[in-house]
């Protein structure tokens, strides 16, 4: 079998195992990217949580820019 007869004969098999892949991969990049965020805002809140009045001022700071 040459591979041109490979080709012909799973070539469905070929493009649905690829669009397979890609499926997960873009599925996994979501889930990295939701877990990244929760453990950002778990830092943050933990950071606001132990320098808070540092966070205060800054915040006022902040909105009397505006």
């Amino acid at each position: 079998m040459t591979f041109k007869e490979f080709v012909d004969k799973y070539m469905g098999m070929i493009i649905g195992i690829i669009i397979a892949l890609l499926l997960i991969a873009f599925n996994m990049i979501y889930a990295i990217e939701c877990i990244i965020i929760v453990v950002a805002l778990g830092w943050f809140g933990s950071y606001v949580q132990k320098n808070r009045d540092t966070v205060k001022d800054k915040l006022k700071v902040f909105i009397d820019k505006f």
